[in-house]
């Protein structure tokens, strides 16, 4: 079984787990800090995906980062995990608990690439245009700056792209003038 389907099934009994609690946000906060841990320092991702080190050894390493700064039930994940050694996938299981979190909540996940960062009254704007895409009440806005691009956007909200660029615009151009009917190919 792939480590992303077996990841995606220890976050929805997580994520069962924290909404019959009442902790739903503590562990989505503990998550994403472990998520911010394994993106900002790679010895530690590769602490926990090394075969040679032992499991408790790794779960001994986990607690005394984790034990008292995180929520009971997020501790006891990462126990049961490291118990069963699938500590490799603690990674994975990271981020997709914030996809199944946003699911939950209704969050409407968009991504914007601009040629210059937004300002507050554009950002609002994109904001409402992706709720009326999405029917969602809440937005998550993630926002990339490419100065590639020139000018314009691309707006990217479940799986549909809205590409407003001028990058793309002058590719479309380029590609007419590549066409001339007034010239015979032969």
């Amino acid at each position: 079984m792939s480590n992303a389907r077996v990841a995606s099934r220890y976050v929805k009994s997580l994520l069962s787990l924290a909404v019959e609690k009442g902790v739903v946000e503590e562990v989505h906060n503990d998550m994403q800090m472990f998520n911010g841990i394994c993106a900002t320092n790679r010895d530690f991702t590769l602490m926990l995906r090394n075969p040679i080190i032992r499991h408790d050894k790794k779960r001994d390493i986990l607690e005394k980062i984790f034990k008292g700064k995180v929520n009971p039930l997020t501790m006891s994940i990462l126990d049961i995990l490291t118990r069963k050694n699938r500590e490799p996938i603690l990674p994975e299981i990271a981020k997709e608990f914030h996809n199944a979190y946003n699911a939950y909540k209704s969050i409407e996940k968009a991504t914007i690439t601009t040629a210059i960062p937004l300002d507050a009254e554009l950002r609002a704007e994109i904001i409402s245009i992706v709720k009326k895409i999405s029917d969602r009440s809440s937005v998550e806005l993630v926002e990339k700056v490419d100065s590639e691009m020139i000018g314009g956007f691309v707006l990217n909200v479940n799986n549909k792209q809205v590409d407003a660029s001028i990058k793309s615009k002058l590719k479309e151009l380029k590609l007419q003038f590549q066409h001339n009917p007034y010239i015979k190919d032969f």
